[in-house]
């Protein structure tokens, strides 16, 4: 639990005054992960990269303005593993936003680490609401789409991303039926 406990208070302190609404979305996707992680081998990892997942937006704490890189730097600065590291580095189809950028060779120096606990981490991530509610896939990825200009890397990579998102949506929500958690998480 101690790690847990870092990783939320990590958040808390980098997050919960300087924006409070990326701090209600972060809440939002940890407090999901944490009814999963009981059932779940990695079930912790999975709680403390929903907490660190969005470190990276801090003022101060990042030098590219890209938050899965500048989150995935800081989080190896102070330590975590590359495993850690790697969820925040490429949650949510980060490579796509990447390679718009021009920093997908730098976001390569952490590993991608594809699995179970990287599709929940996308799942819910994708599915939260800047509010830290629960809302649809579409309804996110709609909410997205009107938030960002469409000259905005994130507006530009959206649709080459949208394979990979729902793929990864797709899977967390059939192993969270597999496991008597469909449509409550």
């Amino acid at each position: 639990m101690m790690v847990l406990d870092a990783a939320r208070s990590v958040a808390e302190r980098h997050l919960a005054e300087a924006l409070p609404r990326r701090w209600n979305h972060v809440q939002g996707v940890a407090t999901r992960a944490e009814v999963i992680g009981p059932h779940l081998d990695g079930g912790p990892v999975l709680v403390a990269a929903c907490w660190l997942h969005d470190v990276g937006y801090a003022p101060g704490l990042g030098t590219t303005r890209f938050h899965p890189l500048d989150g995935a730097r800081v989080l190896r600065e102070w330590g975590a593993d590359n495993l850690m590291c790697g969820l925040v580095a490429f949650h949510s189809a980060a490579a796509h936003e990447a390679d718009v950028l021009g920093l997908l060779d730098e976001l390569r120096a952490f590993d991608d680490p594809q699995g179970l606990v990287r599709d929940l981490l996308w799942y819910l991530d994708m599915t939260t609401s800047p509010d830290g509610e629960r809302v649809s896939f579409d309804d996110r990825m709609a909410e997205v789409r009107e938030r960002y200009p469409a000259d905005h890397y994130v507006s530009r990579a959206l649709e080459g991303s949208m394979a990979d998102r729902r793929g990864a949506v797709d899977r967390a929500r059939a192993w969270l039926s597999s496991v008597g958690l469909g449509g409550q998480v």
